[in-house]
């Protein structure tokens, strides 16, 4: 076997009449994991907590590296923190609604959904709000029973949903053909939502403009057929001198 080690095989090896014996594969792998090992800064493996502590320990040659690399991690952990900050449609009542909502923190997008249960188009929105929550951790999706935020409020004027930002709104939209009718879809919702700047959408078009092309079609062909029957009808009629 030309790969077993005896020392036959290593004589054969040093004059050349057997080719150098192949490394292991794992053999390899080790040593690409030490190198990467010894190529890593220490502070790179360490978390804010472990680098606040060590950065005594740094020679000068590494502080500026290391200070830069802690501004990073901080960065990336603030990001984090707001990407995760919220995640869920959650309920509030009307004695909430100045803390949550009116003096919500001013780059926050906050969206409210009044609602009463007994109306179906607000369960619907319930369902959609909380998708798009899940979808858009970053932004204070909220909803409160509308007796406790506005006393004898009309069911015509629901679903009601308003977005603010820095205490002001900034979209609203009331009843069920602004909400976007009983058949709205999550989609449909995150597209207007996008359109009054609260959420970033990775939407490419308005979900709903297939449906109003088709309405609008159907409207044309209806009135292109009303005036062919009109002309149509005015040629049958007897001539009369």
């Amino acid at each position: 076997d030309p790969n077993e080690d005896t020392e036959w095989n290593d004589i054969l090896r040093h004059f050349g009449i057997l080719p150098p014996k192949e490394k292991l594969k794992d053999e390899i792998e080790e040593m690409v994991l030490q190198l990467q090992k010894e190529a890593e800064k220490p502070y790179e493996r360490m978390n804010l907590e472990e680098l606040e502590e060590a950065e005594d320990d740094f020679d000068e040659a590494d502080r500026k590296a290391f200070e830069m690399y802690r501004q990073r991690r901080l960065q990336e952990w603030k990001c984090l923190q707001k990407m995760q900050k919220y995640g869920e449609l959650r309920e509030i009542c009307g004695e909430q609604y100045v803390k949550e909502v009116t003096n919500a923190p001013e780059d926050v997008w906050v969206i409210i959904h009044l609602y009463r249960s007994s109306v179906p188009m607000c369960l619907l929105v319930n369902e959609h709000l909380s998708l798009l929550a899940r979808k858009f951790p970053e932004v204070k999706f909220l909803k409160a029973i509308v007796n406790s935020c506005i006393q004898n409020y009309h069911d015509t004027c629901l679903p009601t949903i308003l977005v603010y930002k820095a205490g002001e709104i900034k979209g609203r939209f009331i009843g069920i053909a602004e909400c976007g009718g009983i058949y709205l879809k999550v989609e449909e919702l995150e597209w207007k939502l996008a359109e009054v700047g609260a959420i970033e959408t990775d939407l490419e078009e308005n979900p709903k403009k297939d449906i109003m092309n088709m309405m609008t079609l159907s409207l044309r062909n209806t009135s292109i057929h009303e005036d062919t029957k009109t002309k149509s009808s005015d040629a049958m009629k007897p001539c009369i001198t």
